[in-house]
């Protein structure tokens, strides 16, 4: 009686083991078929292979220790049971789509260059409508895969004195193209692809105006071009090398977040869909790419991005307008982790000659050595620190940033004094 009262409470024990198991060994399964292929109806073969595989023998086991006579029956039964269970919750819950509205269509005055890289690009271009200067401006946005929407306002006014100006949306952000291989978001296709707009410009030089990554950008490009680039204005710079700080540099952004604001974060990135995605991301990006959609993945970006928008401004700051140019949430993910293992640029960007501004507001999240370094590395560089804005300059003190950038480009006296100590001003 005794042995087989404890038999029975150890089939009964085991049923239960043998379910959580064989999801365990289902979710092994699907993560570790994206090593080896990125379609996902195969990972989810593989998944339910894996979890029949050991809910079977397990199951068995319970059952005859329960002292089931009908054993193959009722263990079939069971995992069918346990993968009708799981197919289904993921049916709601991962594999169901989040929201993914397509940006709209382009504004009048966006155009496209078709490159030689593959990149389709859009931009804008103020054309000059002064006296006619032989270099033109380019803005490189941040992000990585943050766009601005038009013609930055400081462009229109660098127009009228002459320059041609254009603004472009980089690979996988904005209206430009997003890569079906999410792999090849890489730093150097995007040096490549601002080469390419440099000889399409048919420019000898080019005068780069970097913001935020922007400006690491930027970095890379005189790197590898340094006998095409006239002057760089590097504003709020992230990092020049991301191998210079053990988490990586660039700051942390998020740490202003309001308890409210970090909760809807939170549940933004929390949901199963989301989690799977980035647990994909890991192990094969072009499996989460195929899971989670640009459309879908670029909008729960651009959800976060309105977020945040006002966290890096100084306190007090009026709200940052937020325009329909979506961010590009693949080109975001891949570029930075191909920056964390490119080359250090310090050492070739310590020889060049070309002149360089670096701008600095008082409540930018990076952190002051990172911008100072920028100083340190190049052989002409004037760092000007601007109070009473944060890391969009152009938004917290307009007005200086524009003069500061007609003065620099025209090679006129600074409006405002350099800055020349390794400490920012008290």
């Amino acid at each position: 009686m005794v042995p087989t009262l404890l038999r029975r409470c150890a089939g009964g024990a085991l049923l239960p083991v043998a379910v959580v198991a064989a999801v365990a060994a289902g979710a092994a399964g699907f993560f570790a078929t994206a090593a080896v292929t990125a379609w996902i109806p195969l990972l989810c073969v593989a998944g339910l292979v894996a979890l029949s595989a050991v809910v079977y023998p397990l199951g068995w086991s319970a059952f005859a220790l329960l002292g089931v006579r009908r054993r193959r029956r009722a263990t079939t039964a069971l995992a069918a049971g346990v993968a009708v269970a799981v197919a289904g919750l993921a049916a709601v819950t991962v594999f169901r789509p989040g929201p993914h509205p397509a940006a709209p269509a382009p504004p009048a005055g966006v155009r496209f260059w078709d490159l030689p890289t593959g990149s389709r690009i859009a931009y804008v271009h103020a054309a000059a409508t002064g006296v006619p200067r032989p270099t033109p401006v380019i803005f490189l946005h941040g992000g990585p895969g943050t766009p601005g929407e038009g013609m930055p306002e400081a462009g229109t006014t660098l127009a009228a004195d002459g320059f041609e100006v254009y603004a472009y949306d980089q690979l996988g952000a904005g209206r430009s193209t997003r890569l079906d291989d999410v792999t090849g978001y890489t730093v150097a296709r995007q040096v490549a692809d601002l080469d390419a707009i440099r000889v399409t410009l048919r420019a000898d030089k080019i005068i780069l105006i970097g913001q935020s990554w922007g400006g690491s950008l930027t970095a890379q490009y005189l790197a590898a071009h340094p006998q095409h680039v006239a002057r760089a204005v590097f504003t709020s710079p992230g990092p020049i090398w991301p191998g210079a700080y053990p988490d990586g540099g660039g700051g942390d952004p998020w740490a202003r977040l309001t308890a409210e604001q970090r909760d809807r974060r939170d549940d933004l990135f929390g949901s199963p869909r989301v989690v799977v995605a980035s647990i994909l991301q890991a192990i094969n990006p072009n499996a989460a790419h195929a899971l989670v959609g640009d459309d879908e993945a670029d909008a729960l970006l651009h959800t976060v991005g309105v977020l945040g928008k006002d966290i890096s401004s100084c306190p007090g700051t009026p709200p940052t307008k937020v325009h329909d140019n979506h961010q590009g949430f693949y080109v975001n993910q891949l570029t930075v982790e191909d920056f964390a293992h490119v080359p250090d640029p310090r050492p070739a960007l310590r020889q060049l000659p070309v002149p360089v501004l670096v701008m600095r507001g008082e409540c930018d999240f990076v952190p002051w050595a990172e911008t100072y370094e920028y100083r340190r590395t190049f052989q002409r560089a004037t760092l000007v620190y601007l109070p009473h804005t944060g890391h969009s300059i152009a938004s917290g003190q307009p007005g200086a940033y524009v003069a500061l950038l007609r003065a620099y480009l025209r090679d006129e006296p600074l409006p405002l004094p350099a800055y020349t100590s390794a400490d920012p001003p008290s």
